[in-house]
């Protein structure tokens, strides 16, 4: 990886639907070079995908709680059965095994409090060794970027 496929990394990450023509513009390289080398960093799986990033207050998803999860029991078995079940949580955007004095951090979104409440009780509590939760509302979002640091 070099100069130019970091800057072509660094231009689509901030606009995946710049067109070839503007990336090739920004890099300085031909279209046709450019377009090679982003099939070629899609290949290697320098690019994952591409997604349009959605308003969460429109969609009336305006709550975003951080959770942090203890399990009652740290055995292999306890960490697949939470995993499988987290994941089928579609309110739960990002979710972690941490280090420290818990197992999981768990970021969600959700309409309100009380719709919390309802995942809390009906979906968190509920999951595979669950021993406590200690949760987080956020009262402002200071920064929230995916962007890697190119």
């Amino acid at each position: 990886m070099d100069r130019t496929d970091r800057a072509i990394l660094k231009a689509l990450q901030a606009d995946g639907r710049i067109t070839t023509l503007e990336l090739a513009a920004k890099v300085n390289l031909s279209p046709t070079a450019t377009a090679d080398r982003v099939k070629r960093l899609t290949r290697e799986g320098y690019i994952e995908g591409y997604h349009a990033r959605l308003s969460a207050e429109k969609l009336d998803l305006g709550l975003l709680v951080f959770v942090e999860v203890k399990l009652d029991r740290t055995t292999p078995d306890v960490f697949e059965h939470f995993a499988i079940a987290v994941r089928r949580a579609s309110e739960v955007m990002e979710c972690h095994m941490v280090a420290g004095g818990f197992d999981y951090l768990i970021k969600a979104r959700v309409s309100d409090m009380n719709a919390y409440r309802a995942f809390l009780s009906d979906s968190l509590l509920s999951l595979p060794g669950v021993r406590e939760t200690h949760t987080y509302a956020v009262m402002e979002e200071v920064k929230n970027t995916d962007l890697l640091p190119l």
